[in-house]
């Protein structure tokens, strides 16, 4: 009999054993959770894929939480912005097909849709009182690229254009 109640009384401390492995089990599942967090929270990672323009931020430096690293571009939503005279500003609208042609690639020119207007003038004169002074006042236009293959076209790159808006109108290359 005292053998029997030994014996029950080694497998309720074996049960505390066990309970107290599972708990340090536990205890150890929640410190890996923490050290994940706080690795997470020391990787940097880019919200989207691109390129790097600009490093704001050097190795070793202290920044504060949020605040950029990095300028990034995004290589599949480039455009090229183009200043359109304001004699010729009335013949561009939305969704006009364009051509971009670069000096690094002049045979593979980039079908372009223009996308965006300016509302306002730039590069405005301080008096406008003929019509030769007239065409100093130019819109900012923004044509994006349809396609960029093999991101080979990156920001900087320099570039002339033409905006077709005559269906009829063959391509042409700019002439300077």
């Amino acid at each position: 009999m005292a053998e029997a109640q030994l014996g029950r009384e080694q497998i309720e401390a074996r049960k505390d054993d066990v309970n107290a492995v599972a708990a340090q089990l536990k205890q150890t599942h929640a410190a890996v959770t923490e050290i994940q967090s706080m690795l997470d929270d020391l990787t940097i990672k880019a919200p989207v894929s691109g390129m790097i323009t600009t490093r704001i931020a050097d190795v070793g430096e202290v920044v504060t939480a949020g605040s950029p690293l990095f300028d990034i571009v995004d290589l599949d939503k480039l455009y090229l912005k183009v200043y359109v005279a304001e004699n010729k500003i009335g013949k561009v609208r939305l969704h006009l097909p364009a051509k971009i042609y670069t000096d690094a690639f002049p045979d593979q020119p980039l079908p372009a849709t223009v996308r965006y207007i300016a509302s306002q003038a730039e590069f405005t004169p301080k008096e406008v009182q003929t019509p030769d002074e007239r065409v100093k006042l130019v819109y900012a236009v923004k044509l994006y690229l349809d396609e960029n293959p093999a991101h080979r076209f990156t920001p900087g790159l320099p570039a002339d254009a033409i905006i077709r808006w005559r269906q009829q109108t063959p391509w042409a290359r700019p002439q300077w």
